[in-house]
């Protein structure tokens, strides 16, 4: 008789089901009850009361008795600043996006590609009273976001091929839909070297932003500066643009990129 793995198995079916529970949590929706969480991740109601019972008692969530909704811990606190205070594009960026809000007097921020979604690693806020708000930590589309085209346009075709086979969906009324345009547009970012984004991911938004590279010459992320269509625009797109190139290069310069 074969011996079966039906133990380990189940932890790691626990394990998976653990992380998916912590993903579901996000800058919309901060906090939730058991019955929220079962119900979008489809999952038995015990078996969450279960996985948020022992992901509360490690420090991974904490519950508000008054409400019963559950929220991040601060364990997941201390690990993002482990990432963060050990991820050498984050130490070598920071001084060079000071210098760019500084610049451009907009907000900019260091990207990263993860999957086919972008997620921001770190931002220098402007000091407009006019702002447009971002999440660190936020994954957002890459085919409708400045950054996400930027490193889109130097990755290899099948991830691109993998991010119109999940679908173009359009979330303003200038999103790109068609996947020839987006190819069309991915070819433009390479000869210009940057991308300019206007209502394609948030009405009235505009962004501009460019790759940076790795010391092997790989782009997998991108640093962008983001604000109101009314400040940044077709007349100084090219003056921004010249300095969030800048930017690009000199993040990658820190990171022992030498073209």
């Amino acid at each position: 008789m074969k011996p079966t793995n039906n133990g380990a198995s189940q932890e790691i079916a626990s394990v998976k089901k653990a992380l998916r529970i912590l993903r579901s949590f996000s800058i919309d929706e901060p906090e939730k009850k058991i019955s929220d969480l079962a119900a979008s991740l489809k999952m038995n109601k015990s078996t969450v009361s279960r996985l948020m019972s022992t992901l509360a008692n490690e420090g991974f969530v904490t519950k508000d008795e008054d409400t019963q909704k559950y929220r991040l811990g601060y364990s997941v606190l201390a690990l993002s600043g482990i990432i963060t205070s050990n991820l050498e594009i984050h130490r070598e960026a920071a001084p060079v996006l000071n210098q760019l809000t500084q610049e451009t007097g907009e907000t900019s921020h260091l990207v990263v590609l993860e999957g086919i979604n972008i997620v921001y690693l770190d931002k220098i806020e402007c000091k407009h009273p006019v702002r447009i708000f971002t999440h660190l930590g936020r994954s957002n589309p890459a085919y409708c976001t400045s950054s996400g085209k930027a490193i889109l346009a130097y990755r290899e075709p099948e991830l691109v091929e993998k991010v119109i086979e999940n679908g173009l969906v359009p979330y303003a009324s200038n999103t790109i839909t068609d996947p020839q345009e987006l190819y069309r547009h991915l070819e433009q970012v390479r000869k210009q070297g940057y991308d300019y984004s206007v209502n394609e991911f948030h009405e009235g938004v505009s962004s501009v932003a460019a790759p940076i590279r790795d010391y092997s010459g790989k782009i997998y992320y991108a640093v962008s500066v983001v604000g109101p269509i009314q400040r940044i625009h077709q007349h100084n797109l090219q003056e921004i643009a010249k300095k969030v190139m800048k930017a690009g290069e000199e993040i990658s310069r820190r990171m022992g990129y030498r073209a």
